[in-house]
């Protein structure tokens, strides 16, 4: 079958044995479990649930599959080749972590309300870490500022990623069990739970998910058969063998488990110039023709592939955010060398089709990045987000924005495996040599917990400024007018004018 799609031609749907069921755990409607499970590495594959093994059988494409007599929340591991257990790839929940069993989870009996429907023409992005944004950092402790939000203005709260990841604190970049949603946050009841209360308020919500690779442990899954290849790299791990169809399964499924059973509004996927597929349609543009709500992609530099030939919704493009943090910092160290002139910041607001770019003064990465986790100045902050909130394009705000938030956002982890916990540590200062104003010993641990702690927000009243910018950017014309003379920028929307001075780091709107 071949469908239209949104960034023009087409994308087949590939139906095959491996995609004809959901891998994984699930419940059946009577009684019992259908297990299935991608495994061409292995010749015999049982599931074990409290002691007793349940033979599978194989089904064609390297898939095992079978129903057992088991129940919703009970605990099961793979045997493989009859010597080695393992959790599911596709685990739906991990509640001892990454080493611990899987668990067997009825996403049908999920009560989430319908969500409020999103469009690029009115979403405004509201970036959230779950464990820094309140004090417990759990999913269901950040359901009482969800109305809040809805109330400044957010139209969507964007999550970091909540998969299982080694150990209890970390950004969830590094998740090894992609479908399972992390213990420490409250597991997957939880983001049923964070998902329904956000649509009862009006917000949807976008997941951050990772298909660019695993964390540390991924010999776990890589065990069930060729997942990675040495054919292509990555900067953070072995990459993602989109050649073989259970693993654009394991891939497209998850992003299939959040948008129907989670009923998450859209996804943000993870920088995906990493995410290499030499396939004749590219892993991204399937996953995009199978998924419901929007996708967005993370795309580092000029490459509108994502918009172009994926025909994805919309994409981050760092761009207008490091003209705007050189212009106000000077620092040009790194990434920043290429940034920083008048002419280019006018070229970033004045890109075709605004609404299909996510632009921010702030996110994890430009914050969490830096050598400190230091956030703007608040006058150079106040300009910058000014400028975003007031351009045409999609605005992402990240937690704490809205009040000017003084707390850091560090690089923390808490691997469980101690020489990958070293590794970590040596390999961020290292990161910094090409930064003159950081020295190595002046990067914080990222194992230490106090480095986590440090990032806790506090959840401050909005600066009346900041909300009458977020209400200007929903009920101004879309139509924006830029020139800039000098160091001096000036934008109109309407009947409303924005001038922000960059040497004087001031910015003045008027109506």
């Amino acid at each position: 079958m071949v469908e239209a799609w949104p960034g023009g031609g087409t994308v087949p749907r590939v139906a095959t044995q491996v995609s004809q069921s959901p891998l994984g755990a699930v419940p059946l409607a009577g009684s019992g479990v259908s297990f299935r499970v991608w495994a061409p590495s292995a010749t015999r594959v049982a599931v074990r649930v409290a002691g007793s093994d349940h033979g599978l059988e194989p089904v064609g494409d390297g898939v095992f599959a079978g129903v057992a007599d088991v129940e919703t929340g009970d605990d099961y591991l793979f045997l493989l080749d009859g010597d080695r257990l393992l959790p599911d790839p596709c685990s739906r929940s991990q509640p001892a972590g990454v080493r611990g069993p899987s668990r067997v989870i009825d996403t049908s009996q999920f009560e989430i309300a319908d969500g409020p429907g999103l469009a690029l023409d009115d979403l405004l992005l509201y970036e959230l870490h779950v464990g820094t944004f309140t004090s417990e950092g759990t999913l269901d402790a950040a359901i009482p500022d969800l109305a809040r939000l809805r109330k400044l203005g957010i139209t969507a709260v964007e999550l970091m990623p909540v998969c299982t990841f080694p150990g209890d604190r970390g950004w969830g970049y590094d998740g090894l069990y992609i479908s399972a949603v992390h213990p420490a946050y409250g597991g997957p009841e939880a983001l049923a739970r964070f998902v329904d209360a956000a649509h009862r308020v009006g917000l949807g919500v976008v997941l951050d998910v990772v298909y660019n690779h695993i964390g540390p442990g991924s010999e776990a899954i890589g065990a069930f058969g060729p997942y990675f290849t040495d054919a292509h790299t990555t900067a953070w791990g072995s990459a993602i063998n989109y050649a073989r169809r259970g693993v654009r399964e394991w891939a497209i499924g998850n992003a299939e488990l959040w948008t129907r059973h989670f009923k998450v509004d859209g996804l943000r996927l993870d920088a995906v110039h990493a995410v290499v597929d030499d396939s004749p349609v590219h892993v991204l543009a399937e996953l995009k023709s199978r998924v419901d709500g929007l996708v967005i992609s993370e795309m580092g530099s000029d490459d509108f592939r994502p918009l172009e030939e994926w025909g994805h919704d919309a994409m981050w493009l760092d761009n207008l955010h490091h003209e705007l943090h050189v212009l106000l910092t000077g620092e040009q160290d790194g990434y920043y060398e290429n940034f920083g002139t008048m002419s280019g910041l006018v070229r970033e607001l004045t890109r075709p089709r605004p609404e299909r770019l996510v632009v921010c003064a702030q996110n994890h990465d430009q914050v969490g990045n830096r050598a400190v986790g230091d956030r703007l100045a608040p006058d150079a902050h106040r300009v910058a987000l000014a400028v975003v909130l007031f351009s045409a394009n999609t605005p992402l705000l990240f937690m704490g924005e809205e009040h000017d938030e003084r707390a850091p956002f560090q690089f923390f982890a808490d691997h469980v495996d101690p020489a990958i916990a070293e590794a970590t540590r040596e390999g961020r200062r290292a990161e910094f040599a090409a930064f003159s104003a950081f020295g190595g010993e002046s990067v914080p641990d990222p194992q230490d917990p106090q480095t986590a702690k440090r990032s806790v927000i506090s959840n401050g009243e909005p600066d009346p400024f900041y909300a009458r910018l977020l209400d200007l950017h929903a009920t101004l014309p879309r139509r924006l007018d830029v020139t800039a003379q000098g160091k001096v920028l000036t934008m109109r929307r309407g009947s409303a004018t924005l001038v922000a001075d960059f040497d004087a780091r001031t910015v003045e709107v008027t109506e």
